[in-house]
């Protein structure tokens, strides 16, 4: 019997496996870069294709303006401070303002690093983090191809499923929108959605969805250890996923065989979890001495995006007046957050229209993108925003095909649809808070164009 059970769990981890990479875990071969229709060899163009990008184009050298302010914003300015040894502190200026909690750690983390090795806020240390950037996007690669083959690939679909695998992994490798964010932005906008597509990916693979059978006789310690490790990362990136946590925990547990086997993997990968945010937490609590588990800015946010000033256009940057930075620095972070928090509560409770109406249009510019008539010609804004809408339009009509077509996996893409957003929809917007739903746009469109049937009726009219 013992060994029959790890011969099971052993067929069980090869079925968890990436389906593109299963033949390739047995010996190590340099086929799969060099077949183009393999993800890792979209994934060298797409890496080829920013590297290029970023240095032809200098997209790299960043403007002095505001003490250089732009080559990174917040996080260039906490990267700054870490190089220069002041600790994760001074978000808005370069020195003064103290320790802060502003962002989670990861990416002001990694741009201190690079600041640390390749000069603080030189064109060097632009090219370095974009390069990053460019290879957390093409990362993202491979799990957008292992999504779309194991949602559309299983029994007989297998040849439909690899080519809307290999045609949503093309594009997200060569269409410039993708692009933007990994080769113009110093910001974790490439890193969280790379670990939200992967942590996706891990969820698949838990359930077993488009994997061999054997994979529903429960998934194996080692990937709830990386469903826990990458939801933590995710939490250190970009909080704001996390709302779909707990829907991937009920949903892999429902899904599979071994209830109480899975039960036992969701309290490990909780464990790694909250083993990933305890050393940020407790940093905040010894520097604040109060409870900051991710970040410390949201009362802040709330008053500025809600209050009586804010005409309902989102804004980039909270702090940027004298007298506010004045009295951010006088108070501390935390008082000063706490302070806006409550003004905030105070008008929105006396203004809920208005907050209702803020929020609803909210809603919209967070599908139908937000317009930059300052920056360029409006014929260049109009198409962009028309190609951003209908990318919104066909990610959810593609999404309801895929609940009519009783794709496995369907209803967890509502929950991310719907769940991901929602902290925007109430706080602020902009076109890059999209991007970690956009490898599950980009799928879900090329299904339904892929879906799609000539009306022999219509042509013989």
């Amino acid at each position: 019997m013992a060994s029959e059970r790890m011969a099971l769990e052993k067929r069980s981890q090869r079925a968890l496996l990436p389906i593109s990479s299963q033949s390739a875990a047995k010996s190590f071969s340099l086929r799969p870069f060099l077949r183009l229709t393999s993800p890792w060899a979209i994934f060298l163009v797409g890496l080829l294709v920013r590297l290029i990008y970023i240095t032809v184009a200098h997209s790299y050298r960043f403007h002095s303006l505001d003490d250089h302010f732009e080559f990174g914003w917040e996080a260039g300015r906490i990267g700054r401070s870490l190089a220069m040894g002041h600790g994760f502190a001074d978000p808005f200026i370069p020195t003064g303002t103290g320790p802060t909690a502003w962002l989670p750690p990861l990416y002001p983390l990694i741009a201190g690093a690079v600041f640390r090795v390749f000069g603080v806020y030189t064109s060097l240390s632009g090219w370095v983090l974009l390069a990053l950037n460019s290879l957390f996007g093409a990362a993202t690669i491979p799990a957008i191809y292992e999504i779309a083959q194991r949602l559309f690939g299983a029994g007989e679909d297998s040849l439909r499923g690899q080519r809307i695998a290999q045609w949503s992994a093309w594009i997200w490798a060569l269409y410039p929108a993708t692009m933007q964010y990994s080769v113009r932005w110093i910001w974790e906008t490439s890193l969280t959605t790379l670990l939200v597509a992967w942590v996706l990916v891990v969820t698949l693979r838990l359930r077993g969805t488009g994997g061999a059978q054997g994979a529903t006789a429960g998934p194996g310690w080692a990937s709830w250890i990386c469903f826990g490790l990458l939801w933590g990362l995710i939490g250190l990136s970009n909080g704001t996923p996390l709302l779909l946590l707990p829907v991937c925990v009920v949903w892999v547990i429902a899904g599979v065989r071994g209830r109480r086997r899975a039960l036992a993997g969701a309290v490990l990968a909780g464990v790694v979890f909250l083993a990933c945010l305890a050393p940020w937490t407790w940093r905040n609590w010894r520097v604040f001495h109060t409870f900051i588990p991710l970040r410390g800015n949201f009362g802040a946010e709330l008053w500025v995006h809600n209050g009586p000033e804010d005409n309902g256009f989102p804004r980039g940057i909270v702090v940027f007046s004298q007298s506010e930075l004045r009295s951010y620095t006088s108070m501390g972070e935390v008082a000063y957050v706490r302070e806006r928090g409550e003004w905030a509560k105070a008008y929105i409770r006396s203004n809920p229209g208005r907050f209702l109406r803020l929020s609803l249009e909210r809603v919209y510019w967070f599908w139908m993108n937000l317009p930059h008539p300052l920056e360029d010609h409006p014929f260049t804004e109009a198409v962009r925003e028309a190609t951003f809408g209908f990318l919104s339009v066909t990610g959810w009509l593609g999404l309801l095909l895929a609940i009519r077509q009783r794709i496995p996996g369907a209803w967890l893409f509502v929950a991310a649809f719907v769940l991901i957003p929602v902290t925007y929809y109430f706080v602020t917007v902009g076109a890059r808070f999209r991007h970690p739903l956009e490898p599950l746009i980009v799928i879900l469109t090329v299904n339904l164009f892929a879906s799609a049937k000539p009306s022999f009726a219509v042509l013989r009219r």
